[in-house]
């Protein structure tokens, strides 16, 4: 109903200096993943301040608001995260980190504070709702397995028929948002390849197994994966991150470990890379006498976001921002969101951050990174439209 969405966005504008005195609040009390114990319960004590009266908590600090409405409708859940990460905040500001070594870097205070906003705005008005809503605050986004898999497995999902997630983005302008169906992030794992060979002194290497220039090759060989045998209509990346061998530049090392990331869309993709890197890694190992081992971690699925319900958020959010809904660009960057979405219908979408002032302007796990602040008002005005869609 029109006139809800305008109350609600109302009433959401009221609380503006509240919702940026509790992002700022959080800023300065960063916590890393899976040790959010005083985020959690400053969450938990703002929704009783709201007066909410049915609170969860689902995996390590996880916890959910939950308003039921008066007739009968869909459960809509909204995520935000709320972990920090270990960077040096180097931001000159009121309102930086008093936490050595910690920094909101990715914008998860802002999302928490909007979703923090909605919740105060969607009490005011639960006896107009016509379904249920869950605010649902996730710790752990940013540290494998992450926080989402834990709530999910403790049935967080279990009546929800769709869930929305944002993410606050200093790569678009504040005022746009950005919408997008189909694969829009991918999965994240991780491969590990330990390869034996037989060291010996530097001044014979006829004596060796040298493991350097196997590891090497394996590097090397590694890069064809995507180039020969993807579909180059299929996105994937193989990255090799760390390469660890020796202690003497004299002596040829017995062995040599090598660390790096997969990011596809498509299982087959993804399972095709994986068989890749086993196959390349033994195979070149055993030509030259030596012994490779591979480890593969699988880690956040790729985020889908399903077709309806994009359309739905494109709609409802065009109704706020009208030309400045603009289509979300897919990246090989990853988030958990994606596990909600395996199980849960639902779409992610990014909010602007930027402005002019350059201290806006960084990347996200910058140490100077920072975001113009209205963009928290239109998270949470996102959300509410979304909202007006399905309960209102």
């Amino acid at each position: 109903m029109e006139n809800t969405l305008l109350n609600t966005q109302e009433l959401l504008n009221d609380l503006k200096d509240e919702i940026i005195s509790n992002r700022r609040y959080l800023h300065q009390h960063p916590e890393l993943s899976f040790e959010e114990k005083e985020t959690s319960s400053f969450i938990e004590t703002k929704l009783i301040e709201y007066g909410f009266e049915q609170i969860e908590h689902y995996g390590k600090y996880g916890l959910v608001g939950r308003l039921k409405g008066n007739l009968p409708g869909p459960t809509v859940a909204l995520r935000a995260d709320f972990d920090a990460l270990p960077i040096q905040d180097q931001k000159d500001t009121p309102y930086k980190s008093k936490v050595d070594g910690k920094m909101h870097a990715c914008g998860h205070d802002g999302h928490t504070a909007a979703l923090l906003g909605v919740s105060k705005v969607l009490k005011q008005v639960e006896d107009q709702l016509k379904g249920n809503v869950l605010v649902l605050f996730q710790p752990a986004e940013e540290k494998p397995p992450g926080g989402a898999k834990f709530m999910i497995e403790d049935g967080v999902l279990d009546e929800v028929d769709v869930i929305f997630g944002a993410h606050l983005d200093t790569s678009s302008p504040v005022g746009t948002v950005s919408v997008g169906s189909g694969y829009q992030m991918a999965a994240a794992d991780h491969f590990k390849i330990e390869i034996k060979g037989q060291g010996g002194h530097g001044a014979y290497p006829h004596q060796t197994v040298d493991s350097i220039v196997i590891g090497t090759t394996v590097v090397n060989s590694l890069q064809q994966i995507v180039s020969r045998k993807v579909n180059p209509q299929q996105a994937a990346v193989v990255t090799v991150g760390t390469f660890h061998a020796g202690q003497a530049f004299n002596v040829i090392p017995d062995s040599v470990v090598i660390e790096g990331t997969v990011r596809t869309f498509e299982e087959d993709v993804q399972n095709l890379v994986e068989q890749e890197i086993h196959a390349i890694s033994t195979g070149i190992a055993q030509s030259f006498g030596a012994e490779a081992t591979v480890t593969y971690e699988k880690g956040y699925p790729s985020l889908y976001n399903h077709v309806n319900e994009t359309e739905i958020v494109r709609e409802a959010v065009s109704e706020i921002f009208g030309e400045n809904v603009r289509p979300m660009k897919s990246t090989m960057g990853a988030e958990d969101f994606a596990f909600y979405l395996k199980k849960t219908p639902g779409s992610f979408f990014k909010v602007g951050a930027r402005n002019q002032d350059p201290k806006t302007q960084f990347p996200h796990h910058h140490p100077s990174f920072d975001f113009d602040e209205e963009a928290l008002i239109n998270t949470g005005k996102s959300f509410l439209a979304i909202l007006n869609k399905y309960v209102f």
